[in-house]
């Protein structure tokens, strides 16, 4: 078994669980497999962008670190995998949904909450549909640092005005967009957060531009079953 050293003195990023999951959930879930779904989902969610946040099976079957804590071999992984998510969905704290695309057909989840419902409404209707172009990968072995530390990384000491406006950054932007504004800020040699505030606001009102050759190289990795699961795996 492997240890773990502990938690490191300092302020850490956490990952909100809500309190009806302990309530409610926990002393009903049977399987090691669900719970690992359940509570990876809870982290996973956090790490996407945008009003409508959803996992699609392969955003699991794509983090390498989480399929190996299910099981030794690719095969169990996978069977695992399926069957924790056919739990959680029959327990209702999924909601599934499955959606055509130029890639095939996409299984998308949502968590059983007042937005995800609305979003499976909305596909149901025909009202709305993900666009795979603002999906990115996500993995157990990223964990960008919150925004106190990138703060006194990259521009200065924290002052409680700072931290405040900082707090306030936090509700409007992505934590990415920060990061990347910080950094862009450096680059400039500008290290002043209202100079970082104007490179979000202009992001915020004429759109952030990623690069249209880094998301189509994306593209076809995010839509598929990684190779390795594709004889396990038939969707």
């Amino acid at each position: 078994m492997k240890g773990f050293p502990g938690f490191p003195d300092g302020k850490l990023r956490v990952t909100p669980v809500p309190n009806l999951f302990f309530s409610e959930l926990l002393p009903h879930i049977d399987t090691l497999a669900e719970m690992k779904v359940t509570l990876y989902a809870f982290w996973a969610l956090t790490q996407k962008e945008g009003q409508v946040r959803y996992l699609r099976l392969t955003d699991f079957l794509n983090d390498a670190e989480f399929m190996k804590g299910l099981a030794p071999t690719l095969k169990l992984a996978a069977d695992a995998l399926l069957d924790g998510l056919e739990r959680a969905v029959a327990r209702g704290t999924f909601l599934q949904v499955n959606v055509e695309s130029a890639d095939g057909k996409l299984e998308l989840y949502f968590l059983n909450t007042e937005k995800g419902r609305a979003a499976v409404e909305g596909i149901t209707r025909g009202e709305w549909r993900p666009n795979p172009d603002e999906d990115e990968p996500i993995s157990l072995l990223v964990e960008r640092p919150n925004i106190f530390v990138l703060y006194e990384q990259n521009i200065g000491p924290l002052t409680p005005l700072i931290v405040d406006e900082l707090r306030d950054a936090e509700q409007n932007y992505s934590l990415r967009w920060i990061e990347e504004a910080m950094k862009q800020a450096v680059a400039n040699n500008v290290r002043r957060w209202r100079y970082v505030q104007a490179i979000l606001e202009r992001w915020r009102q004429e759109g952030k531009q990623d690069g249209i050759s880094q998301r189509d190289s994306q593209k076809g990795l995010r839509s598929q079953i990684p190779p390795e699961y594709r004889d396990i795996i038939k969707r």
